[in-house]
């Protein structure tokens, strides 16, 4: 059975309480909240509703908490080859203080 995967995308503030209705509805409260819905007419007419605010995705079967806290995790992107003690005398423009201590 397929699912819609939304999410809020846009603040509900100061928009019409039927909108937020709308929105609570669906079980969304919070920006970048995401909900998982089974593909249903009547889940169709509330994301028509409220179409400017959220993010829809067709999914196979929707994700537990802990696959959509692993999907929002970033790539590390760098990895520590020396620590501060180490790197004595490899910046030219380094000084150093005290004892292994050092002031760019």
């Amino acid at each position: 059975m397929p699912y819609w995967r939304i999410t809020l995308h846009r603040s509900a503030i100061g928009l019409p309480k039927r909108t937020k209705g709308v929105l609570a509805a669906l079980g969304l409260h919070k920006r970048c909240q995401v909900v998982f819905k089974p593909v249903h007419p009547q889940f169709a007419g509330m994301i028509m509703k409220v179409k400017e605010l959220v993010k829809v995705e067709e999914v196979d079967r929707p994700k537990t908490k802990r696959e959509l806290q692993d999907e929002r995790k970033p790539d590390p992107g760098f990895v520590v080859e020396k620590r501060g003690s180490e790197m004595r005398g490899a910046l030219p423009w380094a000084r150093e203080v005290g004892e292994g201590e050092v002031r760019l």
